[in-house]
């Protein structure tokens, strides 16, 4: 039996889409999350970002998607690189977090509540 192309398409651009977010949990999501629950200054800076960030995704009247997040994530990287910024081999500080690592800990807090078994 042949799977028909777009479904191939669309598997793998779902398991890309995934993978891209547990990369991102593993590089900022685990520790800024932990860190956000232990700082409540923290978690309500999230908690605005995420809000921004539904807002950009339409996410009232549309259900947020995993693809949607990592390609929002993908585009908030590559607008920080286009404007300068370099990845730093050092951990973030999340007691003074910068705007790009504070949104893109948004994108996992809201990745993990949409599938919490996988991004976790």
């Amino acid at each position: 039996m042949r799977v028909p192309n777009n479904r191939v398409a669309t598997r793998s651009a779902a398991g890309s889409a995934r993978s891209a977010l547990i990369a991102l949990t593993a590089s900022v999501g685990t520790a800024g999350l932990a860190a956000a629950a232990a700082r409540p200054g923290l978690l309500a800076l999230v908690d605005q970002h995420a809000a921004a960030v539904r807002d950009s995704l339409d996410g009232d009247r549309r259900p947020l998607t995993v693809a949607a997040l990592a390609g929002y994530a993908e585009g908030v990287r590559a607008a920080a690189i286009e404007h300068g910024w370099q990845p730093s081999g050092e951990p973030t500080d999340w007691s003074a977090p910068d705007w790009l690592h504070t949104r893109l800990l948004a994108v996992c807090a809201l990745a993990r509540a949409l599938d919490p078994r996988h991004l976790a």
